[in-house]
């Protein structure tokens, strides 16, 4: 690192994309060391970077490894972050960390959100797609217990296409938190917040773009304001593997009680939930992956055309 310049590891699609100005789009890590279980993680991880190439896009998955921070990753990169133990979740707090290349820093970090985010406007990244955001979690008046997410959106300008928040967490606070911390909340071809593996919560957004063109445009007027910030786009998952809000809130209710507390509580609820959904919550889940990184693509385009 020099003059508060960060030199970037890049595949050389994307150097090249980065060098000639044309569209990039982030992907984050997590969900290959974290997210989902082998093969899957890989699976939709390639899924996601052909549906961002597909949409006219160049996508740059990000990682730390040794202590560099990668803008795109190679096959035995990915493989590594996908089957090796001690891969270490980056959020805000853990990027200096792992960019220290100190003793007892992690020589494999999987970024999370935050972190996703924070390189990818460093790596002058406009755009970047992931499953679902955290927010204020369920109880969060004992715990206290809000996602970074919540505040790299309030302080990083980028534009992030998700499928919600998602639907373990406390949704009103979560919207709540997002409307005070400033966030523009965008429904895309909805006016309904949807809530990850649920196309509605009930909730409003706060304006709907029925195209990336639409969402390209509020983007450059929240860019014009120089306010930082992020555009937050929700993207509902695809109908035919939408599950009623109804019915994720009974399966919640039957075991948020036998939750572990703390790091530990968001992978302990999604795998359950995902055992008592008979496998459908995974597979909401692996397709809004891939349909969120293609719509990101599209806008990505968009802001560069």
């Amino acid at each position: 690192m020099e003059d508060g310049r960060i030199d970037f590891a890049c595949p050389a699609p994307v150097a090249e994309a980065r060098a000639g100005g044309r569209p990039i789009v982030a992907l984050e890590s997590t969900l290959i060391s974290h997210g989902l279980p082998h093969p899957e993680n890989i699976e939709v991880a390639r899924g996601a970077e052909a549906a961002v190439r597909a949409a006219g896009a160049e996508p740059a998955t990000m990682a730390v490894i040794d202590g560099r921070p990668h803008a795109g990753l190679d096959d035995a990169i990915m493989d590594r972050l996908a089957n090796e133990e001690g891969v270490r979740k980056l959020s805000r707090r853990d990027l200096p960390v792992g960019l220290s290349g100190a003793a007892g820093a992690p020589a494999l970090g999987a970024t999370t959100v935050s972190a996703t985010m924070i390189l990818a406007r460093l790596a002058g990244i406009e755009v970047f797609a992931t499953g679902g955001i955290g927010g204020v979690h369920r109880g969060f008046e004992a715990s206290m217990d809000v996602s970074a997410d919540l505040f790299e959106l309030a302080h990083t300008p980028m534009v992030v296409v998700c499928s919600g928040p998602k639907v373990i967490l406390d949704l009103p606070r979560t919207r709540e938190a997002l409307e005070t911390m400033g966030v523009t909340l965008v429904g895309f071809r909805t006016d309904d917040m949807p809530a990850f593996w649920a196309r509605y919560s009930g909730i409003a957004v706060d304006i709907r773009a029925d195209s990336p063109k639409d969402v390209a445009t509020v983007a450059r007027a929240r860019a014009k304001l120089g306010i930082g910030g992020s555009v937050l786009v929700c993207n509902p998952v695809t109908p035919d593997l939408a599950i009623d809000i109804d019915e994720i809130e009974a399966w919640i209710a039957s075991c948020i009680d036998r939750a572990p507390a703390g790091a530990a509580a968001t992978p302990w609820l999604l795998a359950e939930i995902a055992h008592l959904s008979g496998g459908r919550s995974l597979a909401a889940n692996k397709q809004l992956i891939i349909d969120n990184a293609a719509l990101a693509g599209s806008i990505a385009a968009c802001l560069h055309g």
